[in-house]
């Protein structure tokens, strides 16, 4: 949340040109502690209402947060698609690697053989690498932060909220009460700084790649991957170039034929 605060001022957003989507889960309170417009979706499906937000007014910045159990079991279709899209929102995830706010069970991105209430004899199924998922899915800014690195955090989502495109970031976000296993330790101990390795190049598709690959046994933090294309409201706009939000209401018979159109259709 402070990263986000921190981003926000950097900037200089409007809270009333902002908005703030999330889903359900520990993460998803977050729109709360914000002074900007915010959103509270359903389980799994904020990226949907997200998206829909941008494409009705695309004059306003979407930031979308939520958590591993929210964006990557029910929510992952959408994950995918909202990527390859190319929808200029940001989507911030908060890894941590379990469903807290259930109390504690495996999660998405849990690691095999991680010992819960659902799976008292460890994990048995593959986590999913979150930042290989958004590379092959088309996002074109990728990058991954720790919650505990704040200032590095707040730079990245400011960049990726910058950007024009599909912006993903990992946050690493230890859950103090349920996960002891992914630990502010254990992160610190395998999070190096990905800026700073050999050849860096966040345009590298194949670069990006390789460092996602070596996600579980060594944590990438920065920027990945960023990357310059058609967005999707360039590809909408071009056969609906007034937004939504944008239309003219103040005429009512300039729109009566809209119902007609829509029952003959």
């Amino acid at each position: 949340m402070n990263a986000i605060q921190r981003a926000v001022i950097e900037l200089g957003l409007k809270k009333e040109e902002t908005v703030c989507v999330s889903g359900i889960g520990c993460s998803s309170k977050l729109p709360e502690y914000l002074d900007v417009y915010g959103f509270h979706t359903m389980h799994g499906r904020s990226l949907p209402h997200a998206q829909g937000v941008k494409l009705a007014n695309p004059e306003l910045t979407v930031i979308n947060v939520g958590g591993d159990g929210d964006g990557f079991a029910i929510g992952c279709g959408h994950f995918v698609h909202a990527a390859r899209r190319n929808v200029d929102i940001t989507y911030i995830l908060m890894n941590n690697q379990i469903y807290s706010l259930t109390k504690g069970q495996t999660s998405p991105t849990s690691d095999r053989g991680f010992i819960t209430k659902t799976s008292p004899e460890g994990a048995e199924e593959a986590p999913v690498n979150t930042l290989l998922m958004a590379l092959t899915a088309g996002a074109t800014f990728v990058g991954c932060g720790f919650s505990s690195e704040v200032t590095g955090l707040g730079s990245l989502i400011a960049s990726a909220v910058k950007h024009k495109g599909f912006s993903f970031i990992n946050v690493m976000s230890p859950c103090v009460t349920f996960n002891k296993l992914n630990t502010y330790d254990s992160y610190k101990k395998q999070s190096y700084k990905f800026e700073e390795t050999t050849g860096y190049d966040p345009q590298s598709y194949e670069k990006a790649i390789e460092a996602a690959l070596g996600y579980f046994e060594r944590k990438p933090l920065g920027l990945l991957f960023k990357t310059e294309t058609s967005v999707f409201k360039e590809v909408h706009m071009s056969e609906h170039p007034i937004a939504p939000a944008m239309q003219d209401i103040s005429d009512p018979k300039k729109h009566s034929n809209l119902m007609e159109r829509y029952l003959r259709h």
